[in-house]
């Protein structure tokens, strides 16, 4: 007989939150469809008032093999959980008018995404669209003067107003030919072939007819660049003084050179485009980054990098003085990279967030001095935020945090990293109808002596008298951490819902642990973490006697996927099967095929025809007379940072020395697998195959 326990679930409707109690199965091993149906929280935004939060709630929807993103408040104190918007449109870029009394964001409910207003405080009414422009906007700011709305698009550099790009566009979609010509380098970026488009930063006000009667103001004229970049740049790029007179953005002008430049600079521009965007950071040739202003407007912080060419350099905090132009670095003596800041608002504090050690940390950073404090150690922190005191109480912090066994949700905590509470739980009744497997962090000597950090997962259902088949998880990057967080590609936990011990190792360069131990892979792809990686798991076997080492199977993805391909013929023996998704076989043509120069040149000393013998040195394709293991290989049809090809050629190689293999195409993905079906395709053929050689039972 089964046991049932009773689950409150809530719906999604137009008015509000209905709650209803359902009966539900006792709670089952965690599988990948758990995995995807988990609400994935984002973008919290607290109100000038302090007393409520909105955020970005993501569901998936199996049905259409998407996700739909809609917005939902929630109280300071979290209380009123309410969803704002709904339907089959997406909702995202949530931001509050100055005054608290309305909320802007993103919506595609008029066929294209354009920005809507809400009433807020009270709430009420239907959403008014706001923009009514010919192309999409992509994110959007509002200043804090509350006058104006500065947005980006894409559009073609030379064309004077918006209505061109599209007709341009249109013309091109209608067009007999279907040739592009190129003059250079960037045809093709992460999966999307170039159009000959960049994104520019637009202004428009508030008030008045906006995207009418009006023509937004290209605050980029002119500039060969994306702002925000692309693919992954977002409304971080850019702010807006506290007076709503000056925006500064990041952005890279390097021309030709731009696929082999990780040069950024800060850029200063009047609100209404009344001169050119002025270069606040020349000087630097290295990455600038994520402009803020100081509450008074007086400072700008930013993150800097110190070595060109270099993507996983250390950012460091820098202060620069608009007045005289000075800048001071802040964290020269802090040994992480900051990520995602916000100031106090009386500016005598920055916060933000880093890798450390297995997690993501929250942490204070004097301005005065540049004294660091941690505030928050757990998990992994998201998005944080001030939230102005409100009806009398004492100002929180606001941030999305995970684990290896949650999803994010939205806690506060006081200034000081006290009292820390949970605002919300949206996956309440999705965590109640699954088990997880426990986590545990470890730790072993590994190359060069140093102490190298990882996790283990064990399977659901634990019994200490069994033996577990293990699943070796490499990540990629390769400057990256499998840490304590709910990942939506790598999660741990379907494999331990399978019956698998898993295990992860951050080896020599990883993020988290110190520059130099990120710098140690630069020049050493094949040597000192392949040695982690041989330690680590002899140390997980020797402190686990449960995993049965006799029954080990190793994947990875990226970096993890060129890992595995150097396993197969430089560590041949060791594994009864491997799974190598998007990862590198050929170092020489790897390097004509890629998109990104100034990755494989700083990571292998210089462009492939200058320095053949470091490309050569770690190049898997050398040791195909060595493979023997059995090998599933994966890889997307839109990947251009790994090309298909790559993967292509594994499995031809594979094929052609009769080694059991298989080759999984997703025509439609990039170098993730994003979409619902595929991504249960992805886990359901990895997970049969580790099964069919590490399960005796189904061999």
């Amino acid at each position: 007989m089964r046991t049932l326990i009773f689950a409150v679930s809530w719906l999604v409707l137009a008015g509000g939150v209905v709650f209803s109690a359902a009966a539900v199965a006792a709670p089952h091993p965690f599988t990948a469809r758990d995995l995807h149906s988990m609400h994935r929280l984002t973008d919290p935004q607290p109100s000038p008032h302090g007393d409520q939060v909105v955020f970005v709630l993501r569901t998936t929807d199996f049905a259409a093999n998407k996700g739909r993103n809609h917005l939902v408040r929630v109280g300071i104190d979290g209380s009123g959980l309410t969803p704002l918007t709904s339907g089959n449109s997406n909702e995202t870029n949530p931001r509050w008018s100055a005054d608290g009394k309305s909320l802007y964001f993103l919506s595609t409910r008029s066929g294209s995404s354009q920005v809507w207003r809400l009433a807020a405080n009270p709430w009420g009414g239907e959403p008014v669209q706001v923009t009514h422009l010919p192309l999409d906007v992509d994110g959007f700011r509002l200043s804090p003067d509350g006058r104006h709305l500065v947005f980006s698009t894409g559009v073609f550099v030379d064309c004077p107003n918006l209505a061109c790009t599209k007709e341009r566009l249109d013309q091109k979609a209608k067009g007999p030919a279907s040739g592009q010509l190129y003059d250079q380098l960037f045809v093709r970026h992460w999966d999307t072939w170039s159009d000959g488009t960049r994104s520019h930063l637009f202004v428009l006000p508030i008030d008045g007819p906006m995207g009418g009667g009006t023509e937004p103001i290209d605050l980029t004229h002119g500039m060969a660049a994306d702002v925000p970049s692309k693919p992954d740049g977002g409304t971080e790029e850019y702010d807006v003084s506290p007076d709503g007179r000056t925006v500064i953005f990041t952005a890279r002008t390097a021309d030709r050179e731009e696929p082999w430049s990780t040069n950024f600079d800060l850029f200063s521009v009047p609100i209404d485009g009344g001169a050119a965007p002025r270069n606040l950071t020349a000087a630097n040739q290295a990455w600038d980054a994520q402009p803020l202003f100081s509450p008074d407007g007086k400072t700008v912080a930013y993150l800097a990098m110190t070595r060109p060419g270099f993507e996983a350099d250390r950012f460091r905090i820098v202060l620069l003085s608009l007045a005289d132009g000075r800048s001071r670095v802040l964290t020269e003596a802090w040994d992480r990279s900051p990520g995602e800041l916000f100031f106090s608002p009386d500016g005598k504090t920055l916060y933000g967030t880093a890798m450390d050690v297995g997690h993501v940390g929250l942490f204070a950073i004097d301005v005065a001095s540049g004294k660091v404090s941690p505030l928050v150690h757990q998990g992994s922190v998201h998005a944080p935020a001030w939230a102005t005191a409100a009806g009398g109480t004492a100002p929180r912090l606001v941030f999305g945090l995970d684990s290896l066994t949650a999803p994010v949700d939205l806690y506060t905590c006081r200034p000081d990293g006290a009292d820390l509470k949970k605002l919300t739980d949206v996956n309440q009744d999705e965590l109640a109808a699954v088990q997880m497997g426990e986590p545990q962090a470890f730790q072993f000597v590994g190359a060069k002596g140093d102490t190298v950090h990882g996790f283990i997962v064990k399977p659901v259902g634990f019994d200490p008298a069994k033996r577990y088949p293990v699943a070796y998880l490499i990540h990629g990057g390769p400057q990256g951490s499998f840490h304590d967080e709910f990942h939506y590609r790598w999660n741990p936990q379907p494999y331990a819902g399978a019956g698998y011990a898993v295990v992860e190792v951050d080896f020599h360069g990883s993020t988290g642990y110190g520059q130099a131990f990120t710098d140690a892979i630069s020049g050493h792809w094949g040597d000192w973490p392949l040695e982690d990686l041989q330690k680590g798991l002899a140390a997980a076997l020797a402190a686990n006697p449960w995993m049965d080492g006799d029954r080990v199977g190793a994947l990875g993805a990226s970096y993890g996927g060129f890992m595995t391909n150097w396993i197969a013929g430089n560590w041949p023996d060791r594994f009864r099967c491997l799974v190598t998704h998007d990862g590198i076989f050929d170092q020489r043509i790897m390097y004509y095929e890629t998109e990104e120069l100034w990755f494989p040149e700083w990571e292998l000393g210089g462009p492939y025809f200058s320095h053949p013998d470091t490309y050569e040195r770690w190049n898997p394709i050398r040791f195909v007379d060595r493979w023997k293991t059995p090998t599933l290989v994966v890889h997307g049809g839109l990947d251009f940072r790994i090309p298909m090809t790559q993967g292509l050629a594994v499995f031809t190689a594979l094929q052609r020395r009769g080694i059991p293999s298989r080759f999984l195409y997703f025509p439609d993905e990039n170098h993730f697998v994003l979409k619902p079906a595929n991504a249960l395709l992805w886990h359901e053929t990895v997970l049969g195959w580790l099964d069919r050689w590490l399960k005796p039972a189904a061999r």
